[in-house]
């Protein structure tokens, strides 16, 4: 049996060797450090939540300067009065002028051979004619009637005269006892036959005078208004002849020479040279701001300013946009063109000394929130803001000068209170 080497082994004893666990104190110290180190640093990243690369926001700082809200625009010129003249009525169009040339006012432009309208004219001339006719033969039976009435209320009165003078003549030989009173009471009852004779032909002139002075009034009401329809018809015949309202220059002509067009179909355009404006489009946000009047500028092709104004504003909202026109307050350049293109800026409003950031996507999505940079972290803060132009927006209260604000890219942050940008 081979024996170990138990025997060989001895306990020592060194004198000045420390305890066990003062061994383990300087080491433990260190853990506890490296611990809390750990600690702090989670402490930091739960605070913060989540955190994220800081090239996917920007950030601008809180000033205080003068807020310009100002619109840019990329504006077309347009004629302000650019009417198309349409056809009054169906048929064959002769054209006078082809786009582009410069027309006088009152120049003949194109013509439109409707023989309907000319035949309805002069069916209506024919009418009109006629009424008149009627209008003159009631005037002269109103005239006959008159001098009838006339007559008869003349032979009346000759007729009561007469009776006046028998019953005078009887009066005075009854009175002398050669006349019988019988015969004196006939030549009164003739002389009241007489006054009553009077007074209807009198009665009668009266009345048929009336009747024909209406008659004759009637007739010529038919004849005036026949004559309104011949003047209307007219019109319409005169209107074939298509005419330039202004001087100014031919634009479109959407009609074909020696074509038949129908009633209402469009001709061409006439162009005001002499008046033009620029037609821009505003961002919806701004359109509650524009009102007729707002000084603008626009600027031609060489960099020339011109003075301008606010002239029209539509009321209805397309694709998140309103048009608007902008006419020129003084002079307007030579040798503008229909759809030529000049740059407008309407002056809105201008704050002096207020606190402004620049505008980014944090307007319209935070709700009233803000992310402020405190180091490396963003810490979501109740913001007000005021007017917003379109490169910066008004701080009313929440920030300070010197804030740095998250104004793009916020929308990562869902609804943390606070986040870590690396």
């Amino acid at each position: 049996m081979i024996r170990d080497t138990s025997a060989q082994d001895q306990t020592l004893s060194v004198a000045g060797t420390a305890a066990p666990w003062k061994r383990w104190l300087w080491p433990g110290l260190a853990a506890l450090v490296v611990l809390l180190a750990i600690g702090f640093a989670a402490r930091a990243w739960l605070g913060a939540s989540r955190s994220f690369d800081a090239s996917r926001v920007r950030v601008a700082e809180v000033k205080r300067g003068d807020l310009v809200r100002d619109i840019a625009a990329d504006g077309r010129v347009i004629a302000a009065n650019s009417p198309i003249l349409y056809a009054i009525s169906a048929g064959t169009v002769d054209l006078k002028v082809v786009a582009g040339d410069v027309v006088k006012k009152g120049q003949e432009l194109a013509v439109i051979d409707s023989p309907e309208l000319r035949s309805k004219l002069a069916q209506e001339q024919a009418t009109l004619a006629g009424l008149e006719a009627e209008a003159s033969r009631a005037n002269l039976d109103a005239t006959l009637a008159r001098a009838k009435s006339r007559k008869e209320t003349d032979q009346a009165s000759i007729e009561r005269q007469a009776a006046d003078r028998d019953l005078q003549r009887y009066q005075r030989g009854f009175d002398g006892g050669a006349v019988p009173q019988i015969d004196l009471a006939k030549a009164t009852d003739t002389l009241k036959k007489a006054d009553i004779q009077l007074a209807n032909a009198q009665t009668d002139a009266r009345l048929q005078g009336q009747g024909a002075d209406l008659d004759a009034r009637n007739k010529h009401l038919l004849a005036e208004r026949q004559k309104a329809v011949v003047a209307e018809v007219q019109r319409q015949v005169d209107a074939l002849t298509l005419r330039a309202p202004f001087d100014g220059q031919v634009g479109q002509v959407q009609a074909t020479q020696h074509t038949n067009v129908v009633a209402n179909a469009p001709i061409l355009g006439v162009v005001d040279l002499s008046r033009f404006e620029i037609e821009i489009k505003v961002p919806e946000s701004f359109a509650r701001d524009l009102a007729i009047g707002i000084p603008a500028q626009l600027t031609s092709g060489n960099g020339q300013p011109f003075p301008g104004e606010i002239s029209a504003v539509s009321p209805e909202v397309v694709a998140g946009e309103v048009n608007a026109r902008i006419r020129f307050s003084d002079k307007q350049p030579q040798g503008l063109r229909q759809s030529q293109r000049m740059q407008a800026r309407v002056v809105l409003d201008t704050r002096r000394n207020v606190l402004k950031v620049e505008r980014g996507p944090f307007v319209e999505q935070g709700n009233g929130q803000a992310y402020v940079m405190n180091g490396s972290t963003a810490v979501r803060r109740p913001v007000k803001l005021g007017v917003s132009s379109l490169g910066e927006v008004e701080i009313l209260s929440g920030l300070q000068p010197g804030d740095r604000v998250v104004v793009s890219g916020s929308d990562l942050f869902g609804d943390a209170e606070q986040v870590s940008l690396n």
